[in-house]
């Protein structure tokens, strides 16, 4: 990747977002960044090469913000959690997602139909799909049969296995699957506050 996309990865935070606890904010990256990113590619380079996430990256600090309009902050519904990770991290993971976006998905495009990891799709849209093809049916005074599956979580319970298989056959390198093989076998540790 070019130094310039580096540049966009890092100025993409806000200045002065909460740090994890190595303690690195985006500004000290962001005002750094003729001398921190040379050393980020070589790092970021040999993290992707061999599947490895510095331990100290994988820490978490969770932050509890109480929630607005509460007249009482007695139980947990009570608070919103707020994970906070490492930059460095963040930003390898900007990479990545650009990479995939750009290039594997350029090469080997998701379905048309596909409303998960594509810009300007949601659940919404999928459902509006649904609606516009049940009312032309309907309007065809025709029959039509759907099924719906409930697949709340689907996101948060894919197995790794599952997408590294499709990354593979979207035509990504090996060495982003190698790198979210990684993620799978590294277990973060949380520090609350």
């Amino acid at each position: 990747m070019r130094i310039v996309t580096y540049r966009r990865a890092i100025n993409s935070f806000a200045l002065y977002k909460s740090p994890g606890v190595d303690g690195i904010f985006p500004a000290l990256l962001q005002k750094a960044q003729e001398v921190v990113i040379p050393h980020l590619v070589r790092i970021f380079c040999a993290c992707l090469l061999t599947g490895y996430v510095p331990a100290v990256w994988g820490q978490v600090k969770v932050v509890f913000i109480p929630k607005p309009n509460r007249n009482c902050y007695s139980g947990p519904r009570d608070y919103r959690p707020n994970s906070l990770t490492s930059f460095f991290l963040k930003t390898l993971e900007r990479l990545v997602d650009k990479y995939l976006r750009d290039v594997a998905l350029g090469l080997v495009p998701l379905h048309s139909n596909q409303c998960a990891y594509q810009t300007g799709k949601s659940v919404e849209t999928a459902l509006h799909q649904l609606m516009v093809r049940v009312e032309k049916v309907l309007d065809q005074q025709e029959t039509s049969l759907g099924v719906l599956l409930d697949t709340e979580g689907a996101f948060n319970n894919t197995c790794y296995d599952a997408m590294c298989d499709a990354l593979v056959g979207h035509g990504s390198e090996y060495t982003i699957v190698q790198r979210i093989r990684a993620t799978w076998l590294w277990q973060p540790s949380i520090e609350h506050l």
